[in-house]
């Protein structure tokens, strides 16, 4: 049903020539804006000096920008015209940046692209046209996905999601959200600075940023000074740190008796979720009290949430429908397939 298309949310000014050094589009993204190249994604990742997104940026900021071209560059050509999309923020920016994204993503987007990072063309181009633009809370956006996606959930649940940039949380009740269970704090980035503070005690770090130290956490390991650092038990334990000194006392004004009483379902979203350490702590607090639900593929969540809305809004146009979640660590791209 879903057509996911994910990479990661970087960007680097770049004017090499990178002339076949991928092996598609997605591993190759090279797009120009305001007069300069740069690589973005994967390609940022293997080719970049320094790859780098901003927190929560605004639809102004420019990285955010070129990840909407690449991902729509993406869809190109499997969409057809004019599109219908939705996209989302953390609930403690959506109010400022919804009319931004909505004036920047509904118009006619031109996307020029060096096609030669995977082919034998070179600079190319594409034309869409975005005739309907909605902007949610990216909470919300998971709360679709649940209730008319895949899992069909009814009921009253709460939903808890967790990102590089942001965790968020909120109550789902059939008649609609409850405003005072919406939570939007610290995400991952938290744990991984504090993972990278305490590997700066004995290794020299060089340059990497969070986004870069985020591909090691993820991995395990890392390599300094041509060896092999395990980041294992460091890793368990600023997980550890980060849900006992983040998540777990925000948690208290939202999954309270009172709110337990309504329903006691939690479902755990977001790509933080794949961590095994991560969701041990939800299950040594909650596990008892609350009947945790685990994700499938937790990390497109919010982007299958924003692709049936955009059904909704379009009147049922599958091929017109795309969600768009331009996320800190991960951008997300999804479509409807027949």
């Amino acid at each position: 049903m879903f057509a996911i298309q994910s990479f990661s949310s970087l960007i680097e000014n770049s004017n090499a020539n990178l002339s076949n050094t991928s092996k598609d589009l997605l591993n190759g993204l090279k797009i120009f804006h305001e007069n300069q190249w740069y690589i973005c994604g994967n390609l940022a990742m293997s080719e970049g000096q320094l790859p780098h997104k901003f927190i929560n940026s605004a639809p102004t900021d420019l990285d955010y920008q070129l990840l909407v071209k690449a991902a729509l560059l993406l869809v190109s050509d499997t969409v057809e015209q004019p599109l219908t999309i939705t996209t989302g923020f953390p609930y403690s920016t959506y109010r400022i940046y919804k009319d931004m994204a909505t004036e920047f993503l509904r118009k006619t987007h031109i996307i020029e692209f060096d096609a030669s990072t995977y082919s034998n063309s070179g600079k190319r181009s594409v034309i869409l046209d975005v005739q309907n633009v909605e902007v949610i809370p990216e909470i919300v956006g998971c709360t679709i996905a649940l209730r008319k996606g895949e899992h069909q959930a009814e009921g009253n649940f709460f939903v808890l999601s967790c990102g590089f940039g942001t965790f968020e949380s909120v109550l789902s009740m059939e008649s609609g959200i409850v405003e005072q269970t919406m939570v939007s704090t610290h995400g991952l980035k938290y744990a991984v600075n504090m993972m990278m503070s305490e590997l700066e005690k004995s290794h020299y770090l060089g340059f990497r940023n969070a986004h870069l130290m985020d591909e090691a956490f993820q991995k395990g390991y890392i390599i300094l000074n041509r060896k092999n650092v395990d980041l294992r038990e460091i890793r368990r334990n600023v997980l550890r740190s980060y849900y006992n000194e983040v998540i777990s006392p925000n948690l208290r004004n939202v999954i309270t008796d009172a709110n337990l009483m309504k329903s006691n379902k939690v479902y755990l979203c977001g790509g933080a979720m794949l961590y095994q350490d991560l969701v041990e702590c939800f299950k040594n607090e909650f596990g008892e009290i609350a009947q945790l639900e685990f994700v499938t593929d937790p990390a497109s969540l919010a982007s299958k949430g924003y692709t049936l809305n955009s059904l909704r809004v379009s009147g049922g146009k599958k091929q017109s429908s795309v969600g768009l979640d331009i996320g800190n660590a991960t951008t997300v791209v999804t479509t409807l397939t027949e």
